[in-house]
């Protein structure tokens, strides 16, 4: 999703989980976009995951989910404003991703390293597979103004941003703390009985 010049947006429960109760595990993560996109409209793009494309090392020992951006042949269904990579990797061998140069890069250890152009090495210990997810993309250079939901360039874009929020200009969602109560009451059932 690109919230660009604003959308409300809830990233909620199956229906199965609102019935049933249960954990569920996400990442979300924020990436800024530069001042000239970020009036542009909202948009969506979803992609179920037996639809992002996966890359798979000559010795067959890696696959890397390839969420946003591209390894070697294999590129994501996703489009991006600027050039990212979103990788889910794993490995029970080793293998080296090349990333363009000038891409700062984190993996889900939260380390952060600049790759100059040079592979980054991956190798499992021993015979268990290793998996790291790895978020990379080229620095924009801008100034940047954050708080709460929001991350614009200026305090007077931020001040503007709550402004919109408030008096309704991004939308709502309907039905959303119906949902948010349902799901409550579910994992509350769990919990009763002990399936916590």
């Amino acid at each position: 999703m690109s919230a660009a010049s604003g959308i409300i947006h809830s990233e909620m429960p199956t229906e199965k989980m609102l019935k049933e109760g249960g954990v569920m595990h996400s990442f979300q993560i924020w990436v800024n976009l530069p001042a000239k996109y970020k009036m542009t409209a909202p948009r969506y793009q979803d992609v179920p995951p037996e639809n992002i494309p996966t890359f798979t090392s000559s010795d067959e020992k890696t696959r890397i989910k390839v969420i946003a951006g591209k390894v070697e042949d294999v590129t994501a269904n996703i489009d991006t404003r600027t050039q990212i990579f979103f990788l889910d990797l794993r490995t029970t061998g080793r293998y080296a991703l090349d990333l363009p140069s000038g891409h700062g890069t984190q993996w889900c250890q939260m380390a952060v390293i600049k790759t100059d152009g040079q592979p980054i090495d991956f190798e499992a210990a021993g015979s268990e597979e290793a998996r790291v997810l790895v978020l990379a993309g080229t620095p924009i250079g801008e100034k940047v103004a954050r708080y709460g939901p929001f991350v614009m360039n200026t305090q007077e874009e931020l001040g503007q941003a709550f402004t919109d929020m408030r008096t309704g200009r991004f939308g709502s969602i309907p039905g959303r703390m119906e949902r948010m109560h349902q799901t409550d009451s579910a994992n509350a059932a769990r919990a009763k009985a002990g399936k916590e």
